[in-house]
């Protein structure tokens, strides 16, 4: 991940709660999903692509991680112990916990 990746991205953007909204016309569309409100959220911050997959990948395996649960719900105990599963479990190095850190 690159330097100045802002370490809350996904928790500081706006998120959508509600799986529908009506549509100006009356039709019901989709919001947008989680990983693409990430991907938005970065691109409009000028975030390169590899930043950008770099997050949504931590941003998707952290909802994985915790059975598809939104990470709004989840608190400084799930991100503990999610980074705790990938220091132990996964043996992944100290540089790549930090990048799951400053994502999450």
């Amino acid at each position: 991940m690159e330097h100045g990746v802002h370490p809350h991205v996904w928790k500081k953007m706006p998120l959508d709660t509600d799986a529908l909204t009506a549509h100006e016309e009356g039709e019901a569309e989709r919001k947008p999903k989680l990983l693409d409100q990430v991907r938005h959220a970065l691109r409009v911050r000028h975030y390169s692509r590899r930043t950008e997959e770099a997050c949504v990948g931590w941003t998707r395996r952290f909802i994985l991680f915790h059975g598809k649960r939104h990470p709004a719900t989840r608190g400084a105990p799930e991100v503990a112990q999610f980074l705790s599963r990938l220091a132990v479990g996964a043996h992944v190095s100290a540089s790549t916990q930090k990048q799951a850190t400053a994502v999450l």
